[in-house]
């Protein structure tokens, strides 16, 4: 078989296979090949880069032994398909849950998460999000340390593990999302500099330096992500990918990358004949992220709307400290569910600027919204999650919205357990500073820091899901609203509408209680603990959080941090 590297910069680059280190021969364009008789599926080799390493191939499939071994030769041809009448999904009218393959069972892998499955069938999401699976430095991470973009983390399953879930989840009809991470690469066993221009000096974010888009040796440096995101659509049957922090992504060129990516991803979907969607992470708040190629946008199927969030958690908890200041008011709800972001030009004040522009005429399907997921959850110090009260509220009001809905894995039943930070870096130095470090990342955010140590193995243990909560009245309780929710959505046009425009909202700050509009359905919301009559012409009550829940000739009587849906006489 032939071995092929990138490395423009070298003089010299053995294969170490078989044993021995044979010479490479230099190609065009700065690559170099070997042609290595008896070698195949499983065959461990490395990269020596003038003189110095081995080190595993940048673009290694498999890594069996780790970060800090030798690569493996992966064939993709070898694993068998079930999902031949797969015929994809579409992200309009969809429900996405995200989670993290390590915590989402106690096993802690691809083959436990797929006993699971039948638990999302339930459910009835579309579609599950999977935090990011690339090799990490020892046994336990959230993913964003990752290096070895091509390969898939062994503690999960490796690449045949990964391809029995995608498998799994296409048989039971739900879609995946992986999560990946191309703004930077982790601290630990990144052996990209040896071969070549990877990265630029530019710091792209607290993770780590930025990746070279747009500097001398970039073309390469830009197809090395591009093809790694075919790679996982393509080989591994993906249905989408969620894009980690693109505002990190430093790209002065004239053709930003994500445009590039978004045109190789359409031509791919024509390609294998199913949807193929892109999910960008951005606190830009720019509607370019998700305008088409076509009126120079980036092209983007949809982004993450924090404003969104931030907006439903102040509601349900009261909290207004860090960059929740911006959205304490009940107004601020209002906004972002009848325009999808608050800041939209307006004032941040955590950012102490203007922040943002409208997202006129953009499609509410085009904005992921959540109550939790695993930012706004594990960057809290404790790493904890919303009590079953707040999320009764918020989940009835996300579910109900213009926006596509993402939940996060236990937030269906009330998981007590917390999702803390944690890591697992194998160097003393990253280890012992990680907690010092991640302290800092949020200096400024309003949390007194008193978080468990990211390197012990307990905060890790601590955040793995307790199945055995859905034993439990309250925790039952709240999975079947979840359940009665995602259900009304898919039966009535009317709320999964992305039309922003035929939103109507009706708030009084005072009595603490809102009305969303969905044609002729009332979403009535008492935040109070107090009891409220909310003028709303009921006409049949469809589903509701509490009882007793009295339509009046007068209004709707809802008791205390409660709400309903109805069909209306009037709208």
């Amino acid at each position: 078989m032939i071995f092929e590297v990138w490395a423009p910069r070298a003089t010299a680059v053995e294969l170490d296979v078989l044993g021995g280190r044979r010479p490479m021969s230099a190609k065009a364009g700065g690559w170099w090949s070997a042609e290595v008789g008896g070698a195949g599926h499983g065959t461990r080799y490395a990269f020596v880069v003038d003189g110095d390493g081995p080190y595993p191939d940048p673009r290694s499939r498999r890594q069996p032994d780790g970060i800090f071994g030798p690569s493996a030769v992966y064939d993709h041809a070898r694993f068998t398909w079930s999902d031949h009448d797969w015929r994809g999904r579409d992200l309009r009218g969809s429900v996405i849950y995200e989670l993290h393959v390590g915590t989402f069972t106690g096993e802690g892998t691809f083959g436990a998460a797929i006993e699971r499955l039948p638990h999302l069938v339930e459910l009835a999401v579309d579609f599950v999000e999977v935090m990011p699976v690339a090799p990490v430095p020892g046994g336990r991470n959230w993913g964003y340390d990752g290096v070895d973009l091509y390969a898939v983390n062994e503690t999960y399953g490796g690449p045949d593990g990964l391809k029995s879930f995608v498998d799994a989840c296409h048989r039971a009809g739900i879609g995946v999302i992986l999560d990946v991470v191309y703004n930077h690469l982790g601290p630990s066993g990144n052996f990209l500099r040896p071969f070549g221009p990877y990265f630029s000096d530019f710091k792209g974010s607290y993770w780590g330096d930025a990746v070279n888009l747009d500097g001398p040796g970039s073309d390469e440096v830009r197809r090395y992500f591009i093809g790694n995101a075919v790679q996982w659509l393509r080989d591994y049957h993906l249905d989408g990918l969620r894009l980690d922090a693109v505002h990190a992504l430093h790209d002065r060129r004239s053709r930003h990358l994500l445009a590039e990516l978004s045109e190789e991803v359409d031509a791919l979907a024509c390609s294998v004949g199913r949807p193929l969607s892109l999910i960008a992470e951005s606190d830009l708040n720019d509607p370019r992220m998700v305008s088409s190629l076509a009126a120079g946008g980036l092209g983007m199927t949809a982004q993450w709307d924090d404003d969104v969030h931030h907006a439903l958690h102040c509601a349900v908890t009261g909290e207004s400290f860090g960059y929740y200041a911006d959205f304490a008011a009940l107004p601020a709800l209002a906004k972002v569910l009848t325009s999808g972001l608050f800041h939209d030009g307006a004032y941040s004040s955590f950012r102490g600027r203007t922040h943002g522009r409208p997202f006129t005429g953009v499609p509410g399907h085009r904005l992921v919204a959540c109550l939790q997921n695993h930012d706004q959850i594990g960057n809290r110090p404790r790493g904890d999650r919303l009590p079953i009260p707040a999320l009764k509220l918020g989940a009835g009001l996300l579910l109900t919205s213009p926006f596509t809905p993402m939940l996060f894995m236990g937030e269906e039943w009330g998981a007590r357990t917390p999702f803390l930070f944690f890591s697992d870096h194998v160097e003393p130095e990253l280890r012992e500073s990680e907690g010092a470090r991640r302290e800092r990342e949020f200096e400024g955010f309003g949390y007194v820091w008193d978080a468990p140590d990211p390197s012990e193995e307990e905060t890790f243990l601590r955040s793995k899901l307790d199945w055995g909560e859905l034993k439990e009245e309250a925790h039952w309780s709240l999975l079947c609203w979840y359940r009665d929710l995602i259900a009304l959505r898919k039966a009535l046009p009317e709320l999964s509408d992305p039309r922003l425009e035929r939103v109507r909202v009706e708030v009084d700050p005072l009595g603490k209680w809102l009305v969303m509009w969905r044609g002729a359905l009332a979403v009535s919301v008492n935040f109070s603990e107090d009891p409220v009559l909310v003028p709303v012409p009921a006409d049949t009550l469809l589903l509701s959080s509490d009882e007793p829940v009295l339509p009046t000739a007068e209004g709707l009587h809802l008791p205390g941090q409660s709400m309903a849906i109805c069909r209306t006489t009037a709208s």
